[in-house]
């Protein structure tokens, strides 16, 4: 059984580097997906998501073990705006317009208060969508794996019986050895391209370089179409915090709700997006894939994730390192994340069985089956329209009467 080691808890650093670089393997493939799609600069994203992780972490008062990377709900927009009407600066100001939402929403909770969330999101709420926003991002890491199913079987096999039966610190680090290993094996296999990493090696004139490009960097601009496109997206990105501070809350045994509460979440969110903005970076929101790690670790120090931030910003200055994880092959980081999600679907359901929902009730069971098929059958932002759903129907359905 692995000793759970609490938020506010230290390792020693030797033990902390490798949680931290953990952490970093778990979401690098996704914060670097976005700006590939979208045309913005992958080591600028790492940049963002390093610094934006270090705001939020200082203005949750580093209560919230939450690492920060690139949403994926604004690559429609950022496309649009990036690539389609090669408008960086119009692109930078819908990203800031969505900091701004976060910090107007902050002020007013901070006046009225969060404690109506738990009210609105009991635990018949919460549990399904806990479990929904792992499942959601199951068909990710199935895609991922399908470039080779035998690496990523593999891969998750080794991660798999690392953290059932390996020992001492070895246990608590079963995805950072479990990407090492199916790495190896991958290379073996003749499945990694070193195309990248020698190439980057070989300019040793660019080995460090500063991320930001003075000549494709653009101040953010006010434009009304962008402002548009942007700021209705902002409202989904604040429900799927919402989840994910109800996961970490059931994996923590916390309540980030409360205590630092979430309108400092909302605040750390809301900055730290605005900052990625002028830095031409694509707006951050909390990862799920590192509630995963928690999840499975059961090491919940936050002085993990402060690690994992300072070592994202060290990557987008040194390119032969974002070359070398680039390096790792989909199937490798789809065998772990199946892992990673699975876990995060499982902690949704344990929610349930914790709380002791009766689903003999109608209005339990009509509240969780609704989330449930709206989150798995709604492709594009299931999750935030789940938690409407759930939260609508628990305000407006009676409880049912004694016979």
């Amino acid at each position: 059984m692995i000793r759970e080691v609490q938020i506010h808890e230290r390792l020693s650093l030797a033990q902390t580097i490798p949680l931290g670089l953990q952490h970093v393997f778990a979401m690098f493939g996704a914060t670097v997906l976005v700006p590939f799609l979208t045309g913005l600069s992958p080591a600028i994203a790492l940049l963002s998501s390093g610094i934006g992780t270090i705001v939020f972490l200082l203005l949750t008062k580093s209560m919230i073990p939450a690492y920060l990377g690139s949403s994926f709900a604004y690559i429609a927009a950022l496309t649009y705006f990036v690539q389609d009407q090669n408008n960086l600066a119009a692109a930078m100001g819908g990203a800031l317009v969505i900091g701004i939402i976060y910090i107007i929403l902050f002020a007013l909770m901070s006046v009225f208060g969060s404690a109506w969330i738990h009210k609105i999101v009991p635990s018949v709420v919460a549990g399904p969508v806990v479990a929904i926003i792992g499942l959601s991002l199951t068909p990710v890491a199935s895609g991922m794996s399908a470039n080779n199913w035998y690496i990523a079987i593999f891969t998750l096999g080794v991660t798999i019986f690392l953290s059932t039966y390996a020992k001492g610190f070895l246990k608590i680090i079963p995805i950072l050895s479990g990407i090492i290993i199916g790495y190896i094996v991958a290379a073996f296999a003749g499945l990694v391209d070193f195309t990248g990493v020698t190439a980057s090696v070989a300019s040793l004139d660019k080995i460090f370089a500063s991320p930001i490009n003075a000549d494709t960097w653009a101040m953010p601009s006010l434009n009304k179409a962008a402002i548009l496109m942007f700021a209705p997206l902002a409202f989904v990105t604040i429900i799927e915090d919402l989840g994910h501070m109800i996961v970490l809350g059931n994996i923590t045994h916390s309540d980030p709700i409360e205590k630092p509460g979430f309108n400092r979440v909302l605040l750390g969110n809301g900055l730290a997006t605005g900052i990625a903005s002028f830095l031409g970076g694509p707006p951050v929101t909390t990862y799920g894939e590192n509630i995963g790690v928690l999840a499975v670790t059961r090491v919940y120090s936050t002085f993990n994730i402060w690690v994992a931030a300072i070592i994202a910003i060290i990557l987008s200055f040194v390119s032969p390192l974002q070359a070398l994880i680039m390096s790792i092959p989909t199937a490798v980081m789809g065998g772990v994340s199946l892992y990673l999600f699975g876990m995060i679907g499982v902690t949704g359901l344990r929610t349930l069985i914790e709380a002791r929902v009766d689903f003999s009730k109608s209005k339990n069971l009509i509240i969780a089956s609704v989330i449930f098929a709206v989150g798995i059958g709604v492709q594009s932002h299931g999750v935030a329209y789940a938690t409407l759903a759930g939260i609508i129907l628990n305000l407006i359905l009676r409880e049912e009467k004694e016979d």
